[in-house]
């Protein structure tokens, strides 16, 4: 009868727990076990066995029949066995193992206590797992919880029995939260932690986006169109690169959709998020150029070996290609993995002039340093910005600080930074005779 009123009271826990049968039985196992090892020390010689449908509870332990007793928790004379058990007991000899069967009501009303214990930290244990699993296989997903905790370095939100962090590097900076509110995030990572599990969630992350336009647009959840390429200042402004697996959809439009609806709704999330759609062209010219939108550049020089590009404006054009804080040019390279340089128009021209400059031509340079670089092929500052800086110190009489120096003088030179010096404060690059 105590039996299963045990399991009856442990049972009605785990169905509020949402604890399966199964794990129930086991975790009953391993109480019983725990309750004998902390009554007698050991347990290492008992068993239990739980029968959840018939309510049984049944506990035993293998003890070695002895002539005297040295340890009461292993061993056990032969008239103590039968005593005990006469059927079990029958036909056993010293040295045989009798297999006791262990009354639960000798450990009196401290069973309750102890067992509540045990089994609520159990519970936990269960549930911190329940919990780990469920969202370790749902990383990437977008989920809706209630702010519950607000500290300094994180954000701590609800759903159900799961605790979400959202740390600040995961925010959108502009946006506050308050307890109470209804926050939506991406699962970004999931590891176990000796408190529970530690699940992070994110706002600030591309990820985020990406999932917000899969909601938003069917064909990007269908597949006819990728999101090819991300790049976000959290809250302020994003440009993705979108492309159609079918010619006759609109990648753009359809992220758009009708009124700017589809679009409308992922910039209300995002705090008012400014989002650039780009057309994907395998022509790095265009694809560079609807980057840079809204700017229009009027000319790009392209190495595609080295991902790099050089984007001309015209020059009232310049600021808006380069966006405050540099935000535009820098969106357009990191979505395109280029790297952009924008330049105006006239200040273009002036950088070209400059690099066409003679070394010699430049104030501070001697000749004989002059020379001794052109007769390495060395006779412009183009020639000298493309030259290696370790094969340049292996000219005849150019030491190391000279060739630090060269560059600051060709530096100020193109910065138009330093005045021309006066004949006696003039660096004395001149390569003397015993060099």
């Amino acid at each position: 009868m105590v039996n299963r009123e045990l399991i009856e009271v442990f049972s009605e826990i785990a169905r509020e727990k949402n604890v399966e049968r199964s794990e129930l039985a086991s975790i009953l196992e391993e109480l019983f076990l725990y309750i004998i090892e902390r009554e007698y020390g050991d347990s290492s010689n008992c068993s239990c066995i739980v029968n959840l449908d018939k309510g049984e509870i049944e506990i035993y332990a293998e003890k070695t029949i002895v002539e005297e007793i040295d340890d009461y928790k292993v061993e056990i004379t032969l008239e103590e066995a039968i005593a005990k058990e006469p059927e079990e007991a029958e036909g056993l000899t010293v040295g045989d193992v009798f297999v006791e069967v262990i009354d639960l009501r000798v450990f009196g009303r401290r069973i309750i206590s102890t067992a509540k214990h045990f089994f609520s930290q159990k519970l936990r244990d269960v549930e911190r797992n329940y919990i780990y699993e469920d969202y370790a296989n749902r990383i990437g997903e977008i989920v809706i919880g209630v702010v519950h905790q607000v500290q300094r370095d994180n954000v701590f939100v609800n759903i159900d029995q799961a605790e979400l962090r959202l740390p600040k590097s995961e925010q959108i900076y502009s946006e506050r939260y308050r307890r109470g509110d209804t926050v939506r995030s991406v699962i970004k990572s999931v590891e176990i932690t000796s408190k529970g599990p530690d699940i992070v969630v994110s706002r600030s992350d591309n990820h985020f986006l990406n999932k917000l336009f899969e909601m938003e647009v069917p064909e990007i959840e269908d597949g006819i169109i990728d999101i090819t390429s991300i790049a976000r200042h959290p809250g302020e402004r994003a440009k993705i690169i979108v492309q159609s697996n079918d010619r006759r959809i609109d990648p753009v439009g359809a992220c758009v959709g009708m009124r700017g609806s589809r679009i409308q709704a992922v910039v209300r999330e995002l705090n008012n998020e400014k989002i650039d759609i780009v057309n994907f062209s395998e022509q790095p010219e265009i694809l560079i150029t609807r980057a840079l939108s809204p700017a229009k550049p009027i000319n790009l020089y392209i190495d595609e070996e080295k991902e790099y590009c050089i984007a001309i404006f015209e020059d009232e054009n310049l600021d808006s290609a380069i966006g405050r804080n540099g935000m535009n040019i820098n969106l357009a390279s990191r979505v395109t993995g280029y790297r952009i340089d924008a330049y105006g128009a006239n200040q273009y021209k002036r950088l070209q002039d400059d690099q066409n400059t003679l070394l010699a031509d430049i104030e501070g340079i001697k000749a004989s340093l002059s020379k001794a670089l052109s007769d390495s092929n060395i006779k412009t500052v183009m020639d000298l910005m493309d030259a290696d800086e370790e094969s340049l110190t292996e000219i005849k009489g150019l030491s190391s600080e000279k060739v630090e120096t060269v560059f600051s003088l060709v530096q100020s030179f193109i910065e138009r930074e330093i005045d021309e010096p006066e004949d006696e404060n003039s660096v004395d690059l001149s390569i003397s005779e015993e060099e």
